[in-house]
């Protein structure tokens, strides 16, 4: 397979899962040992390619930042408590990404680890889709009370173990605290703006300098390819869950996780 093709590939899996509980990282993982890649040559390809996913979430919800941003200005109570929410929600990763930054890495390219946090947290979100009662609708991410936004936030730390799931993370952990599902869904596409803003950053200060041309060409692929693909993908998500929930998805990440530790023993 020709690095062009495998860009191509893993930029429709990013698209496709950045904003699903099912972990993008642990997908682009999972896909790369699968392909036979070296996952140290593809990892800062999987990180530098995530700004596309922000993007597809500033298209379609250009509405809403445009409204924050006039009412920032305006000092409107609602514009600074969405602004105030994402902000304190991201500060934990901060902390932990920086601190723990070359432990993280180092998981990265464990992908028996990911299958099982693929397998745990296909259950964690049965067991908060069975217990939690979240209410049917709610007041929107302004509306989400300060303890709980930062509650939200340590939550995503989880999603520093790849496997885990930053959406998923975010979501259950929000509903878990209250939340209704439209909004947690709502509040960790926003939250992604930040926080995966911060990790390609971090990464790309700290290896951007060894990129080559063809490596900028293959990010710039897969950047495109995971662009439409989300743009798609997100709008689809929030009318299943609204109607029916995550248990199809913990049960994909069951089977995955599963057949995942099973190629890998057998291989």
């Amino acid at each position: 397979m020709t690095d062009t093709l495998a860009a191509i590939l893993l930029g429709i899996l990013e698209g496709l899962t950045e904003f699903l509980p099912v972990s993008s990282t642990g997908h682009l993982i999972l896909a790369t040992e699968f392909l036979g890649f070296d996952q140290s040559e593809w990892e800062v390809f999987n990180i530098a390619i995530q700004p596309a996913a922000i993007l597809a979430i500033v298209v379609l919800y250009w509405r809403t930042f445009w409204d924050v941003a006039k009412g920032l200005f305006g000092f409107e109570k609602g514009a600074l408590a969405f602004v105030r929410n994402l902000l304190v929600a991201f500060f934990p990763a901060v902390i932990l990404g920086l601190a723990f930054g070359d432990i993280i890495e180092t998981m990265l390219g464990n992908a028996v680890l990911v299958c099982w946090s693929l397998i745990i947290g296909g259950i964690a979100i049965l067991a908060i889709e069975r217990w939690a009662n979240p209410p049917a609708e709610g007041p929107g991410v302004a509306g989400v009370p300060l303890r709980t936004a930062i509650l939200i936030g340590i939550v995503q730390c989880l999603a520093m173990i790849p496997g885990v799931s930053r959406s998923g993370a975010t979501i259950l952990g929000a509903m878990a605290f209250g939340v209704d599902r439209k909004t947690a869904a709502e509040f960790s596409f926003f939250l992604a703006v930040p926080t995966l803003s911060g990790a390609t950053v971090y990464q790309l200060y700290k290896h951007g300098s060894g990129l080559t041309g063809d490596d900028l060409q293959l990010i710039g692929i897969g950047s495109a390819v995971g662009f439409v693909t989300a743009l798609v993908v997100v709008k689809l998500f929030v009318a299943v869950v609204t109607k029916i929930g995550f248990a199809p998805f913990a049960w994909y990440r069951i089977v995955l996780g599963a057949a995942g530790l099973a190629w890998l023993t057998l291989g």
